[in-house]
């Protein structure tokens, strides 16, 4: 078992790796497969020192939940933003700056936070604060900031505190 844990430090991101370099391949094949396999091998050993605290995923079924919401709401945002620029006036927009309060208290779930926020168009995750309890977005189109505030905690927040905590 050691042995695994030694060649394998990081399974998921094993995985991950060689499904990536699978689909960057466009075509598939043994080689694609096993050059990504050596990719997903070698990667996380290399990175293994800069990964001494592996982050603990709690509720995989929640992971699928938050990904799923995620791309649901990319969409969505895409709707949006096209709308807002298309038809909306400079003049009638209200780009707003929102503070978040945070509750999560991991590196990583704060990471993948800002991250969602910044992947949904119309919002971009600016600063977090020093003891990393506040994150500042901005938002292309927010006439109520504290509305905003309240979706980023329940929609994405609530479930990452889940998943991280």
């Amino acid at each position: 078992m050691k042995l695994l844990r030694r060649i394998f430090p990081h399974p998921h991101l094993t995985i991950l790796l060689t499904l990536v370099w699978l689909l960057l391949a466009n075509k598939p094949s043994l080689n694609s497969l096993l050059f990504g396999l050596l990719l997903g091998i070698v990667i996380p050993f290399i990175t293994q020192p800069y990964w001494p605290d592996r982050p603990k995923l709690r509720n995989w079924p929640m992971v699928v939940e938050y990904i799923l919401v995620v791309l649901w709401d990319i969409v969505l945002a895409n709707i949006a933003v096209a709308r807002i620029i298309l038809f909306k006036r400079d003049e009638d927009r209200e780009p707003n700056w929102v503070s978040i309060p945070l509750e999560l208290r991991t590196p990583e779930a704060i990471t993948v936070l800002a991250g969602t926020i910044t992947m949904t168009p119309g919002t971009v995750s600016c600063d977090l604060s020093a003891q990393g309890h506040n994150l500042l977005v901005h938002c292309l189109d927010a006439p109520d900031p504290d509305a905003v505030r309240d979706q980023i905690k329940s929609r994405y927040e609530r479930r990452l505190k889940e998943i991280f905590e």
